[in-house]
This record gives C-alpha cells, structure tokens and sequence, in this order.
C-alpha cells in the first residue's frame, strides 16, 4: 500500500533566481511598459492617460539597481538584482524589508516573463490623481531623493547621544509610581 502525501491547498509560487543586471536595466525597462502600454493597458478605466511611460536612470545601491517606473497605471520604486547585497529572491506576491540609505522600505516580489524577477515599492497608484509628466516627473524625482538620503533623524556629524541609565528603583518606589506618586 503506498502512502498517500498531503498536499497543501495553496502551494506557493516557484522561487525563480534573479539574473543580475550588469548595467542599468532603465532603457530595457522603459521599452519593455511601453509595449505594456500600447498592447494590454491603454483601454483600460483605470490608466492615466496624461502620463506616458517614463524611467528614470537606475542607480547602483549595494551593487543592485533602483530607480523609479512612471507609467499612465502606476509609479513605483523598483529593486533589480544586480548581484548585489540588498537583493533576495522571494516568490512573486511575498514581501521583504530592504535597508537603504533613507531607512527600511517594504518591497513586493514580482516575477514578469519577459523582465524575470523584480521587487517594487508602491509610490502611487493608481495615478488618477497625477494631472500631468511633470508631476509625476517630479514625484519621482522626489522619491529617489528621498531613497538614497540619509534618514532625517542621523546625524552623521556628530556621535549618538548616550542617555544615562535610569536610577534603580526600589519596591517600594516601584508601587508608588505604579500608584500614580512620582516620588
């Protein structure tokens, strides 16, 4: 008698190794929602049809590419492999915590046929509120700015303030600050 192995109901999607990109993927990627555009989008309710597809020049962060994907659907900050330190495959639809120089920024894996694996921070979507390129130019633009600046709160001038180490309390001032009295 063979045994029967329980399969799960969902199964995750296969893991598909990122190829790294050796040079900025910004040309493939423009010629690439282009195509998007002009074959599977452009009748759609949602599309913004004051925006056109634009992206900026990726730049190289730990040795991947960010750079930021304007199209008349959406705008996002995506993360390619470049074989770098900040890249990691997941399956498509999982999310992972990437650390960049402004701080942790939460990506969403993807997996196009004809791109292969990319992650994407969500910017702004749907664009139906964007009036025009030059905004959405600018939000991008902004963004990337933004990414690759230092969070506000360091300071990289000076050392990180030590705070002194609390005072031990005793019990019995431990009850009577637990009973509202300060001293």
């Amino acid at each position: 008698m063979s045994e029967r192995i329980r399969q799960p109901a969902l199964a995750p999607p296969p893991v598909r190794a990122a190829v790294p990109c050796a040079n900025d993927p910004a040309e493939f990627l423009a010629a690439h929602y282009r195509t998007v555009w002009e074959t599977r989008m452009r009748d759609l309710p949602f599309v913004n049809p004051a925006l056109e597809v634009e992206v900026t020049p990726f730049r190289d962060c730990g040795g991947d590419w960010v750079g930021v994907v304007i199209t008349p659907w959406f705008l996002n900050l995506l993360l390619l492999s470049g074989g770098g330190r900040l890249w990691g495959d997941i399956p498509a639809g999982e999310r992972r915590y990437v650390d960049l120089p402004c701080g942790t920024l939460q990506f969403i894996a993807d997996d196009d046929p004809d791109i292969g694996p990319y992650q994407y921070c969500p910017l702004i979507a749907p664009v139906s509120a964007v009036p025009d390129m030059d905004t959405a130019r600018r939000a991008a633009a902004d963004a990337l700015q933004a990414v690759f600046a230092a969070p506000a709160d360091a300071a990289p001038d000076e050392p990180p303030a030590v705070e002194a180490a609390p005072a031990p309390v005793s019990r019995r001032g431990f009850f009577r600050r637990l009973a509202g009295h300060r001293n």
